[in-house]
């Protein structure tokens, strides 16, 4: 496949309501190392949660508006969305929080362009977050990139390649990470105070009601649906597939492993160590007691072997469930010889012993307010500081984590227990597994082969 390059594709492609634009130059912006230097944010993404509801912002967009609010001398100036029904509400949300109207754009392009902007923070759909962030990265911005970071794993290794390429510090939004009391709860593993720990689970009980079955229907006026779809297939408008309900179907979405799932993954493959692929991967579930639209399955059960032998679990149920104690434990468990521990974003538990004595554990709430640390706060300080090694979650962390949730799609989509070869990030003797590695890009909506 030919290499498509961000400037190249501009000059080729039409994108968005502007039409055919002319490439500027290429911008290659610094911060400086000053604590005090401002951080010029631009904000892809603020489609809401909730379908049908006009002008609402939610979500992970909201999420980033409020995140960087609590970082001084950050501002977000622009927002770029594929809806443009949704710019006032968030113009006004910002405005509010920090004191200045950003301007608005449908073409992330733009974005890249400006060469006031020093950071672009992605919250758009799984499927645009690879192509988003190697644009961004080429642009010479540094990044952060919501979970589930990528659409599928090859994404995943070129958005990789492209923050090395290009010298950017990239984040990947996998929050827990941040936490102070969940980062203990690794140090405590890491110190030997577990014992010889030897599997982890994660565990994702999410109820999701039935997305009903909808007919196609024109686009609405301030969509730009071709945009919205990008790289996936085209397809007519359908509500269902648009804002939120696109997590359930296969173009745009990497089922709940990979919107809720990642947390609980990136948090178990952390606190064991594990900085490579697993060995092997066998994921049975379905999609059970729903007859609609929806086509990820909604109940998933992976397990993951390393080379070591150590076990990893991941678990979805997202009908109606009995709680397995999560309300009060947390919902990454690691186990060990001498107890197990629980771990959330709230903090960790332990217990010790056949009869689970209670041992230390730790809240987040024990940690005053303005000690804590988010994601974005963390960006930013190290896209002033340039230190990648102080960065909770390099892109690289990320696509590790990612790819498990995406391996265990895989071998439930093939139908069988697979092999994989951490080196190759290829499947063992298997085209069919090998293919779902990647997947037919629109054009000219291509990640290329080189970055």
């Amino acid at each position: 496949m030919k290499t498509i390059h961000r400037r190249t594709f501009i000059k080729d492609s039409v994108f968005a309501a502007g039409g055919i634009v002319a490439a500027p130059a290429f911008v290659n912006n610094l911060i400086t190392n000053s604590p005090n230097k401002r951080v010029n944010i631009a904000l892809a993404g603020i489609s809401g949660n909730r379908p049908r509801v006009r002008g609402m912002i939610s979500g992970r967009g909201i999420a980033h508006i409020n995140g960087y609010a609590k970082v001084p001398n950050a501002i977000i100036t622009k927002i770029c969305d594929v809806d443009e029904r949704l710019f006032p509400a968030a113009v006004t949300e910002i405005e509010k929080l920090y004191g200045a109207r950003p301007k608005t754009e449908v073409d992330f392009r733009r974005l890249c362009d400006d060469k006031d902007i020093d950071v672009i923070s992605i919250a758009t759909p799984d499927h645009w977050h690879a192509l988003h962030a190697i644009w961004a990265c080429q642009a010479g911005k540094d990044v952060y990139v919501e979970k589930p970071v990528c659409h599928n794993i090859s994404e995943g290794r070129k958005m990789v390649q492209a923050a090395r390429k290009y010298n950017r510090i990239v984040q990947a939004g996998i929050c827990y990470r941040s936490s102070k009391a969940v980062k203990a709860a690794v140090k405590f593993i890491a110190d030997g105070k577990m014992g010889k720990v030897y599997m982890g689970k994660g565990m994702v009980y999410a109820y999701r009601p039935s997305i009903e079955r909808v007919p196609d229907s024109p686009i609405p006026e301030g969509v730009h649906w071709d945009t919205f779809l990008g790289p996936a297939p085209y397809r007519p408008f359908n509500e269902n597939r648009y804002i939120y309900n696109w997590h359930w179907f296969w173009d745009t979405s990497t089922t709940e492993f990979g919107n809720n799932g990642i947390y609980r993954m990136d948090t178990v493959r952390w606190a064991l160590n594990k900085d490579t692929h697993p060995v092997k991967v066998h994921c049975t579930g379905g999609k059970f007691c729903r007859d609609d639209d929806q086509e990820v399955p909604n109940i998933l059960f992976a397990n993951y072997e390393y080379e070591d032998g150590t076990i990893i679990q991941n678990e979805l149920r997202s009908l109606p469930s009995n709680p397995e104690g999560l309300a009060d434990s947390g919902n990454c468990f690691i186990y060990s010889d001498q107890g197990w521990m629980t771990i959330s974003p709230g903090g960790f538990k332990t217990y010790f012993g056949p009869k689970n004595a209670p041992g230390p554990k730790m809240s987040e709430n024990d940690i005053p307010e303005e000690e804590r640390s988010n994601g974005w706060k963390n960006l930013i300080e190290c896209v002033r500081s340039r230190r990648l090694e102080d960065l909770d979650n390099d892109i690289l962390k990320g696509h590790m984590s990612a790819a498990l949730g995406h391996l265990g799609v895989i071998s439930y989509r093939t139908g069988r227990k697979l092999v994989f070869d951490p080196t190759t990030e290829k499947f063992v003797n298997d085209q069919e597994a090998d293919k779902l590695l990647t997947r037919n890009y629109r054009r000219p909506y291509v990640v290329p082969d080189e970055v």
